[in-house]
C-alpha cells in the first residue's frame, strides 16, 4: 500500500509541476509583447521581452530538471539502485560507521552528479545568454570543490552524530538528533559570515562615508547594532545583486553586493536596506527559524516510527540487511521521499512569505522612502530580468515574492 501511496503523491507532484510550469511559460508569452501600464514610463519594450524569455528559460529548465529528478527517485527506491549501492559498500567496508557513511556519501555524490548539468545548463547556458553569468569555469571547478569541502568538514561529523544517536540512545533517539540538528544550524548560521562566505567570496567595508553615515542612523533608529558594513565582490559571478543581513550578536554584519551598490542611489539603497532591517525589526529570520526547527522535530518523531517499520522499506525497494545497522537506509529514504509527500505545503510557505515582504515594505515605506524603494524595485526587476507579468496560480505556489505591480501598488499607498 505504502508503494501505491508513494506513486500516487510522486505522479501528482511531477504532473502539477509540469501543469504549473506550462501555465507560467504560456501566462508570460501572452503578455510579452507589452509592457504593463504601471511601469511602461520605466522598462522598455525590450527589457520586458527580454525578462519573458529568461523567464521561460528558467522554466524550461526546471521543467526537465523535475522529470529527470523523479526518474532518479524510482531508479534509487523501486528499481533498486539504493538497495544495490548498499549491498556493494557491505562487501567493501567491515567497519559500519564507516560503511554507513558511505552509503550517505554515495547517495549524496549520485544526486549531485544528476544535478551538475542543470547547474551548468543554468549557470553557463541560460545565464550566459542574458548577460548575468561572470564566473569562469574555473572558478565554478573551485567553489564547486570548496563547497564539497566545507560539506565534508561540517556534515560528515553531524551525519556520523546522528548515526551514532540513532544506533545507542535506544527508542527516544529522535530527541537527542533533533539536538544536534538544531545546535548544527545554530552554528553554522554563527560561522557564516566570518569563516565560511569568506571562502567564496572577498569582503571589504564599505569606502563611502556619505552612505555609510545614512546606513547608521537608519540602523540606529531600526534599533539594529551591526559590527560593521561591507561590500561583497559578487560581480566576479554574477550580474545580480542584492543585500543582506547575516549573522547575530556581536557577529551581525549588513553586506552589499557590489553590483547592487554600483545601480542605485543613495536614497534607493537606504531604502533597500530598511526593507531588509523590517524582516530584522518584526524578526521574520527568527519566526521562520523556529518553524524550520520545530518542522524538523516533527520530521524526526515521524522518521523514529517509520525507522521501526519493515514495510517503509520494502515497499520503497530495498530490503534490510540483516545483523547490521540499517539507519543510513532509513535516514536516506526518508530524506528522498519527504519532499513528494510535503510538496503540497509549498503555498503556505510562499503565503507567509509574501505576508513577510508586505511588512518588510510598509517598514521600509515608514523608515526611509517608498518613492525610493519603487525606484529600487523597478531598477532591480529590470536588471534582474524579473518577469512583471507572472502566471497567477504559478506566482501563488512558488513565489516567495509578491508580483511586482502588486508590490509596488501597496508602496504607493504606503504611510
Amino acid at each position: 500500500m505504502f508503494t501505491l501511496l508513494f506513486l500516487v503523491f510522486l505522479f501528482a507532484d511531477i504532473t502539477l509541476r509540469l501543469w504549473l510550469g506550462i501555465r507560467q511559460i504560456r501566462h508570460v508569452a501572452r503578455h510579452r509583447g507589452e509592457v504593463p501600464p504601471e511601469f511602461f514610463d520605466r522598462i522598455s519594450l525590450r527589457s520586458h521581452q527580454r525578462a519573458a524569455d529568461y523567464t521561460h528559460g528558467k522554466v524550461q529548465i526546471s521543467l526537465v530538471e523535475t522529470i529527470t529528478e523523479a526518474a532518479v527517485l524510482i531508479g534509487l527506491t523501486l528499481l533498486g539502485g539504493l538497495q544495490f549501492i548498499d549491498l556493494k559498500l557491505g562487501q567493501l567496508i567491515d567497519h559500519e560507521m564507516w560503511r554507513q557513511l558511505a552509503l550517505i556519501g554515495s547517495i549524496l555524490l549520485v544526486m549531485g552528479i544528476v544535478g551538475l548539468p542543470f547547474t551548468l545548463w543554468r549557470k553557463f547556458g541560460l545565464e550566459a545568454r542574458f548577460g548575468f553569468n561572470r564566473m569562469s569555469f574555473g572558478l565554478f571547478v573551485s567553489d564547486t570543490l570548496k563547497g564539497l569541502l566545507v560539506a565534508a568538514v561540517l556534515g560528515l561529523p553531524l551525519a556520523a552524530g546522528v548515526l551514532w544517536l540513532m544506533g545507542n540512545t535506544g527508542a527516544y533517539w529522535h530527541w537527542w538528533a533533533w539536538g544536534a540538528w538544531v545546535v548544527f544550524n545554530v552554528l553554522v548560521i554563527w560561522l557564516f559570515p566570518t569563516v565560511i562566505a569568506p571562502l567564496f567570496n572577498k569582503f571589504t567595508p564599505l569606502n563611502d562615508p556619505d552612505l555609510s553615515q545614512r546606513i547608521h542612523a537608519l540602523a540606529q533608529r531600526c534599533g539594529f547594532a551591526i559590527s560593521g558594513l561591507f561590500v561583497m565582490d559578487g560581480s566576479k559571478r554574477s550580474a545580480h545583486g542584492n543585500a543582506y543581513f547575516t549573522g547575530f550578536g556581536r557577529s551581525r554584519r549588513i553586506v552589499f553586493f557590489d553590483t547592487l551598490l554600483s545601480k542605485l542611489t543613495g536614497d534607493e539603497v537606504e531604502a533597500v536596506l530598511a526593507h531588509e532591517l523590517g524582516h530584522f525589526k518584526y524578526r521574520h529570520i527568527a519566526k521562520r527559524l523556529v518553524v524550520s526547527f520545530v518542522l524538523a522535530l516533527v520530521f524526526f518523531q515521524v522518521l523514529g516510527w517509520l525507522s521501526q517499520q519493515v514495510w517503509f522499506y520494502t515497499d520503497l525497494g530495498v530490503i534490510p540487511q540483516l545483523g547490521r545497522p540499517n539507519d543510513a537506509l532509513a535516514l536516506i529514504l526518508f530524506f528522498l521521499v519527504m519532499p513528494v509527500f510535503t510538496f503540497w505545503i509549498t503555498p503556505l510557505v510562499s503565503l507567509m512569505s509574501r505576508r513577510d515582504e508586505f511588512q518588510a515594505d510598509q517598514f521600509a515605506a515608514q523608515q526611509s522612502s517608498a518613492q525610493a524603494l519603487i525606484s529600487a524595485l523597478v531598477k532591480l526587476y529590470d536588471d534582474n530580468a524579473a518577469t512583471l507579468t507572472p502566471d497567477p496560480v504559478h506566482s501563488a505556489f512558488y513565489d516567495s515574492h509578491p508580483p511586482a505591480a502588486l508590490r509596488i501598488k501597496k508602496l504607493k499607498h504606503a504611510h
